[in-house]
């Protein structure tokens, strides 16, 4: 799910409503986290079988109308540096306008595809009011009503004729083990430290997208690809601070991975961003190692590291069954830990128990420590557990009222299967049916 498609353009064109038309009733991606208000800029659509990612650039124009005008420019350049796709919206009902024209200039210096689409062409006398965009000279003018949807699919048409295919990556049976984390915690340099190691058992792998790096990696009896998604571009430092496409390209990577390694840096503890990431990867039921990078540049006794563990646990409630390892790039510390650890998840993850197992070691447990019971006096009596046949941990329990287990009780029985058999770093799903 390679493509990113951004709508960019001055405020008050429709870009919002564009969007929530091509997004439709998907909601978009990203959970809602305190401070993060963007995230209904975010989301999924698809048209003619292709999915693609979607930026609204729109909602990030913040400030009196003095600051619009380098706020768009930014954002023209941000797209250009970012997307696969620009869909450009003008008001044909406004025509056209002088950040029209600034926008424009930015755009034509591209050698992406851009759509200039004119908004607001409600009836067939507005179809002659777009054509005067055709002087901003960047080609076929798109009209359409974002509001009641006429001409969409003719733009949307052409743009998936132009989104790249995605090249299948799959190789048979090879995991893939994603790094990710905020800006400047050493993604790149624990990359170069795992491949430094003898550059010859590495052969690149062509990616689905420009931004992650893949790399097929055969050593220490381990065979995977390793995905690297530090943004290969150099960002310009007015981009330096802001978060534009980041959770865009940490969504890709992570949706395309089976472990996502968490980098996170000791100087700087686990982070409103990092937690962000924790939750995208639960939400993918992927496995999940958490790496501890720069340790070496913390002052410690016997007992640092088993209160930085707590603290990160403590914030990573309830999802703590995960793997953590403190390491050094710079002195090479643990790193090939961190690459164990990854593969042991990965195992983890695909584990299945037998049904009969499962009823054997879970029943007398239920039998002691029974549900509690149902609100309307009705005693729960959970009868079978099995596994599902899916590509991550799930178990059906099978009982009389499935809807009145509490998610208290849920949570015991899944510690109780984490203690006995081995999930850790990996979300498991528990489900409970009637029978």
């Amino acid at each position: 799910m390679g493509s990113i498609v951004a709508i960019v353009g001055r405020p008050n064109v429709g870009k919002s409503t564009l969007f929530n038309r091509l997004v439709k009733s998907r909601q978009a991606i990203v959970e809602e986290t305190a401070g993060v208000t963007r995230d209904r800029h975010y989301g999924i659509s698809d048209w003619n079988g292709k999915s693609f990612h979607l930026v609204d650039t729109g909602g990030y124009v913040v400030g009196s109308d003095d600051e619009f005008e380098s706020e768009i420019r930014k954002q023209a350049s941000m797209a250009i540096q970012e997307a696969d796709v620009i869909l450009f919206v003008v008001d044909a009902f406004e025509g056209m306008h002088v950040l029209d024209e600034e926008v424009a200039n930015i755009l034509r210096q591209s050698k992406k595809n851009i759509y200039v689409v004119a908004n607001k062409v409600d009836n067939n006398d507005r179809i002659a009011l777009a054509q005067e965009f055709y002087a901003l000279g960047l080609g076929e003018i798109y009209p359409i009503s974002a509001i009641n949807g006429g001409g969409t699919g003719d733009l949307l048409d052409e743009v998936v004729k132009h989104l790249p295919e995605l090249t299948d990556i799959e190789e048979d049976g090879v995991p893939r083990f994603t790094i990710v984390g905020r800006p400047n915690v050493g993604k790149s340099s624990i990359v170069n430290a795992f491949l430094g190691v003898d550059r010859n058992i590495v052969t690149p792998v062509a990616g689905t997208t420009r931004d992650a790096i893949h790399t097929r990696f055969n050593a220490f009896n381990m065979d995977f690809i390793l995905v690297d998604t530090a943004g290969i571009r150099k960002k310009s430092k007015v981009f330096e601070n802001i978060e534009f496409y980041s959770v865009m390209r940490a969504i890709k990577a992570i949706e395309e991975s089976d472990v996502v390694m968490l980098l996170i840096d000791a100087t700087q503890g686990f982070e409103a961003q990092d937690i962000n990431i924790l939750r995208l990867v639960i939400k993918n039921k992927k496995g999940l190692v958490v790496v501890v990078n720069k340790w070496d540049l913390i002052e410690k006794d016997s007992n640092t590291h088993l209160a930085f563990e707590q603290q990160i646990k403590e914030r990573m409630a309830p999802f703590t069954d995960v793997p953590i390892v403190f390491t050094s790039v710079i002195q090479k510390q643990r790193i090939f830990k961190a690459l164990e650890l990854a593969h042991e998840v990965y195992e983890n993850r695909k584990r299945q128990i037998p049904t009969a197992q499962l009823n054997e070691f879970l029943l007398p447990i239920i039998q002691a420590f029974p549900p509690p019971t149902a609100s309307r006096g009705n005693y729960i009596k959970i009868k079978y557990i099995t596994q599902l046949r899916t590509a991550t941990p799930q178990f059906v329990f099978f009982c009389n009222f499935p809807n009145d287990v509490k998610d208290s009780y849920s949570r015991f029985l899944e510690n109780k299967l984490r203690e006995h058999f081995n999930f850790q770093g990996v979300p498991i799903q528990l489900h409970f049916r009637q029978k």
